[in-house]
């Protein structure tokens, strides 16, 4: 049985280059119940999500679904999305692509694809998510980054991408709606989100 900390890095992989960390990554035998990513030049190991956040995944993609523009589909399935330009990788928990970008046999997905990500946090990947993340989905043009902020119990939902990242920011805490703006345009309920 292997023991790991909860956010073990890998640093001076070689090459020290985007590619060598996916390699890297590939070749990694991260154990049941982790999930790899790569931020901010790093290989970053995470536990899996608590159990009753697959309540709330499948509650979001119930409610966006009807919403989703033609010919994409939303998932919860572990996809790694790679954004060479920002040298990150991201395993987003709940992701929006057009289908024919899944139509793949390599692993790693194109981010560019993308029309929505939604993070769900933990006490440990909530920095990333809130900071690296809200940049890099930004200036990729994604058009929707949805942060499940579950040690808040808060959704914000990002808009607006740009060079900055979003330049718009919706918060509201659990229990209340929340507008997805296009190319979703509907509404959020956000009531059954709270830790049981």
């Amino acid at each position: 049985m292997t023991v790991m900390a909860e956010r073990p890095t890998t640093r001076g992989t070689e090459p020290d280059s985007f590619e060598g960390l996916l390699n890297t990554l590939d070749e990694l035998d991260v154990p049941d119940g982790y999930t790899a990513e790569i931020i901010r030049g790093s290989i970053v190991v995470s536990p899996w999500s608590k159990g009753y956040y697959t309540r709330v995944m499948r509650l979001v993609c119930q409610q966006l679904e009807p919403h989703l523009p033609e010919g994409h589909v939303i998932e919860r399935a572990p996809n790694l999305y790679v954004f060479p330009g920002a040298e990150r990788a991201y395993g987003p928990d709940i992701h929006a692509t057009h289908a024919k970008a899944l139509e793949t046999a390599d692993n790693h997905v194109d981010g560019g694809a993308l029309c929505f990500v939604a993070e769900l946090t933990s006490s440990t990947t909530r920095d990333d998510d809130l900071t690296d993340k809200v940049k890099v989905y930004g200036r990729s043009g994604i058009p929707v980054y949805l942060v499940l902020d579950m040690q808040e119990e808060q959704a914000t939902v990002f808009s607006m991408p740009s060079a900055k990242g979003y330049e718009s920011r919706d918060t509201k805490p659990f229990g209340e709606k929340l507008r997805i703006p296009q190319p979703f345009d509907c509404v959020l309920d956000t009531t059954d989100f709270k830790a049981p």
